[in-house]
């Protein structure tokens, strides 16, 4: 069957949504406001929707991952942002290399869990 999917967004919660919200516009999305309790974060093709809206087993178990080109080069972008030390909970991983590809994880300031990655 085919659907004529066009894109998929997730939806994703946050502890803080201001917080939040200036996270994800510093580390480069732009933000399009949907409602007074929801915008939508994209970077180019690519969104979600942000929400403000907390459940902490929820949050603390939402993953996003993102496909770069270059992980390197994002990487190095975003240890430039200095985030862990502009927002608390925000934590930045080394780069890992697995036999897919490589990732490094960052966690947003609500806890989602980032995963950049590059394939093999």
């Amino acid at each position: 069957m085919e659907l004529g999917a066009k894109s998929i967004r997730t939806f994703i919660g946050s502890k803080d949504y201001d917080i939040s919200r200036k996270f994800y516009l510093d580390l480069g999305f732009k933000e399009i406001i949907t409602s007074k309790k929801m915008s939508y974060f994209n970077l180019g093709t690519v969104g979600f929707y942000l929400q403000d809206y907390y459940v902490k087993n929820w949050v603390d178990n939402s993953m996003v991952f993102l496909e770069v080109e270059n992980l390197k080069s994002v990487f190095a972008n975003i240890e430039e942002l200095q985030l862990p030390q502009k927002y608390k909970r925000v934590k930045l991983s080394e780069i890992k290399h697995n036999d897919w590809g490589n990732e490094f994880f960052l966690h947003d300031p609500s806890g989602v869990l980032w995963h950049f990655g590059e394939f093999n």
